[in-house]
């Protein structure tokens, strides 16, 4: 499974999580049966407030199913009807949510635990939005 994690900088598995999928400045791609690591620049990065556009966002990369600490409503069905699932982040860091997801299941996001504006706290260290 290729999941992928929005980060503030690349730390490999030790990056933490950051706390909103579309203003991430990149994400790291992790395949959990390789174990093989890959770093992708943002390509949406400076999108309009509510104009996420995450499939530009992954340039492309097939992913099975993205972690986050926070996303838009828009950003999540975009990424729901390209048959992603999304997750929210339990852990800092990327190394402790994937053992989260393949040893106990992360909870999956839904419309109404989205980030309705850039007010809550979005940052660095997976905070995110929480709701």
């Amino acid at each position: 499974m290729k999941i992928c994690f929005p980060v503030a900088e690349d730390q490999g598995l030790n990056s933490p999580v950051y706390g909103h999928f579309g203003s991430a400045p990149q994400f790291i791609v992790v395949d959990t049966e390789t174990r093989e690591v890959k770093t992708l620049k943002n390509r949406d990065q400076h999108h309009a407030h509510g104009a996420c556009q995450p499939l530009k966002a992954l340039a492309g990369q097939e992913v099975d199913a993205v972690v986050v600490g926070g996303i838009g409503s828009g950003a999540l069905l975009g990424l729901n009807r390209a048959g992603l699932t999304v997750y929210r982040a339990q852990a800092k860091t990327v190394a402790e949510n994937i053992t989260s997801l393949v040893e106990n299941g992360l909870p999956e996001l839904t419309p109404a635990q989205t980030c309705g504006g850039h007010a809550h706290g979005h940052g660095h260290g997976g905070g995110g939005c929480h709701h």
